[in-house]
């Protein structure tokens, strides 16, 4: 008979493989989190074998509950469409269909940034909100998630957004601000241009600012003029996990 349990979100990012069970109905994590480096190079070989060994170390708790893995790269019906900080044979890869012969689990693959809108979405600074929600991710490069009306818009880039003749994550990502030495102002000045480009073209409700650098948002967010509220995500690096295993258990 199946042994159920609770589901397992899986967040794979250049540098690290993170997983966690998660309690759905807390928004939190249910666990204390694993994380393994990201195998050199990160093929989809791999890295499935890194999440086979995650799943493993939480089979106890997880049961046979389906699972939900999110990657920095655009995910179409569990189809990976490009390879930010992943190595480039994931593109064209079903990455649900790898995960799942790995691990013999329900698999639910998303990007990464739309993992942390949906957390946002459902248990942080975007519940509730009507209208036009847009979370960026500022870390080595931008991430984002679209939300309208409560419902994810999938697969945003608005990190490559050009801007001055620049990709914008080459000027704001949270990266630019420790490789250049920039001071808070003069990061915020960079951000400036990048959240008016944002507001400009897509008129939000709402901005919500993730990734790491979100923990240290009271130096900066402040500082922004927005037309529309601009706030901090609430469950910062824990996002990505979250989101995904609720994506996985709506699926399954």
């Amino acid at each position: 008979m199946a042994k159920k349990g609770t589901p397992l979100g899986i967040d794979i990012g250049g540098s690290g493989i993170k997983g966690a069970p998660v309690d759905l109905k807390k928004g939190e994590l249910a666990g204390k989190r694993l994380r393994i480096d990201t195998p050199q190079p990160a093929t989809p070989d791999a890295v499935a074998e890194v999440v086979d060994e995650i799943v493993d170390h939480f089979a106890d708790v997880t049961g046979d509950s389906p699972i939900g893995v999110t990657i920095p790269a655009v995910v179409i019906r569990g189809t990976v469409l490009s390879a930010a900080n992943i190595d480039p044979t994931w593109i064209d890869t079903d990455a649900e269909a790898l995960i799942q012969e790995h691990t013999g689990r329900a698999v639910t693959v998303l990007n990464d940034a739309d993992a942390a809108g949906l957390a946002e979405l459902y248990y942080g600074a975007a519940k509730g909100v009507k209208g036009l929600v847009i979370l960026t991710t500022l870390g080595t490069g931008i991430g984002s998630a679209l939300i309208h009306d409560g419902r994810l818009v999938p697969n945003s880039e608005l990190g490559h957004l050009e801007i001055d003749g620049y990709d914008a994550e080459d000027r704001a990502a949270s990266s630019r601000k420790d490789i250049e030495s920039l001071s808070w102002d003069e990061y915020v000045e960079r951000l400036q241009v990048y959240y008016d480009t944002i507001e400009k073209l897509f008129s939000p409700d709402l901005v919500v600012v993730g990734g790491g650098i979100s923990k240290d948002g009271d130096e900066f967010i402040p500082k922004l003029k927005m037309r529309c509220p601009i706030v901090a995500a609430q469950l910062r690096n824990q996002a990505g996990i979250i989101g995904a295993a609720h994506l996985a258990v709506d699926r399954a």
